[in-house]
């Protein structure tokens, strides 16, 4: 049986540290920072630096990733004589996805004698991390690679994504709210709280007025998710731009409730998410039965 590898994109929102560890080959997206142009190396220090800058007025922009650098880095990855699969944002939420379906179907007619999957993941950032994580767990626990993609297809939208912003400009910019909204969003000391439904958009779960409200709907959206589960063992990601006291907050109120949790990680968000939310997101990613709103 052929050896297989699991690869992934920078916005799996990952450690550096951890995707060395596991051998996970990633195809970094490209930002700019008033102008400079920098590739998104899943270091924690450059995500840190990056919110800090945004927090002083630098300006941050991203751009997809273009068929050709797809097909590059696809290609590179089957030359070494391995199946393939790819885990990426979900297609709503990527303008890069429909590159990589193209540049896919190029490199397979090259490969004809080798299976490269792309997955669809419906997941976005940690998501997508924790979708990457359980795959990878399965593969080094020796699970052949069909086992492990009918595992991700039949568990991919298991994985709750729990978001809010502390700026709604920074949505404003990205399209995902009006300037009408923002404006009586920030009057009004409005914090969205976000959810990935199943057809990988973000959609608004509900809005608090101020961030502690919000900290408490997410926290309370996330013990309802947990609750008659067995948890015992489960990983949950939490990522934050710039807020790491939250993040630990969040973190404590789950493990006060759930004391048998399993590892409760905490990380920095990967900088092109973090472009297009700015500093003071806080997100929260783990398994549930199915994805409500909260």
């Amino acid at each position: 049986m052929r050896d297989y590898l699991i690869a992934t994109s920078s916005t799996a929102d990952l450690p550096r540290t951890w995707l060395e560890e596991h051998r996970i080959p990633f195809i970094s997206y490209s930002y700019t920072v008033n102008g400079e142009l920098r590739e998104d190396d899943c270091r924690e220090e450059s995500r840190a630096a990056v919110f800090k800058g945004m927090r002083a007025g630098d300006d941050l922009k991203t751009s997809m990733i273009n068929e050709f650098v797809y097909y590059e880095f696809f290609k590179s990855l089957l030359e070494r004589g391995e199946d393939v699969i790819y885990l990426d944002m979900s297609e709503k939420m990527s303008v890069s996805f429909e590159n990589a379906r193209r540049a896919a179907e190029t490199v397979r007619g090259e490969f004809p004698d080798q299976r490269f999957y792309v997955m669809d993941t419906r997941c976005i950032s940690g998501g997508l991390g924790l979708l990457v994580q359980k795959m990878t767990a399965l593969k080094e626990s020796g699970k052949s690679f069909e086992e492990t993609v009918a595992w991700g297809e039949e568990n991919k939208l298991r994985i709750a994504h729990r978001f809010t912003v502390d700026d709604l400009n920074y949505l404003k910019r990205g399209g995902r709210v009006s300037n009408a909204s923002a404006l009586v969003g920030s009057i009004l000391n409005i914090k969205p709280v976000l959810y990935v439904p199943d057809g990988g958009t973000l959609d608004v779960a509900k809005k608090a007025r101020g961030r502690k409200a919000a900290l408490n709907a997410i926290r309370d959206a996330v013990l309802a998710d947990l609750s008659g589960l067995d948890v015992t063992g489960h990983e949950m990601l939490i990522l934050h731009a710039d807020c790491l006291e939250e993040a630990r907050w969040v973190r404590d109120e789950v493990r006060r409730a759930h004391p048998e949790y399993g590892e409760i990680s905490i990380n920095s968000l990967g900088v092109v998410i973090g472009a297009h939310t700015g500093p003071g997101l806080l997100t929260v990613f783990y398994l549930c039965e199915k994805r409500v709103p909260g």
